[in-house]
């Protein structure tokens, strides 16, 4: 799967990304390159944040964990 990331450049010279389909994952850089890879940084702690939080909602729950794969 590809995310689609929007790049800005800030009035200070930084670029300020954001992934288009995951708004809360957005991060800066002095560079384009810098950026996206920040922003994917950012992506996986999104990931990793909403991990935790259900991991403690459906704690003790009887539930079916299993996976999908979205494809292209």
């Amino acid at each position: 799967m590809k995310f689609t990331v929007l790049i800005e450049k800030s009035t200070d010279g930084w670029y300020v990304g954001q992934i288009e389909e995951v708004p809360a994952a957005l991060s800066q850089g002095r560079t384009i390159e810098e950026c996206k890879a920040n922003v994917l940084d950012a992506l996986i702690e999104v990931f990793d944040s909403n991990r935790e939080l259900l991991e403690l909602e459906y704690k003790g729950k009887s539930v079916i964990k299993d996976s999908v794969e979205l494809a292209e």
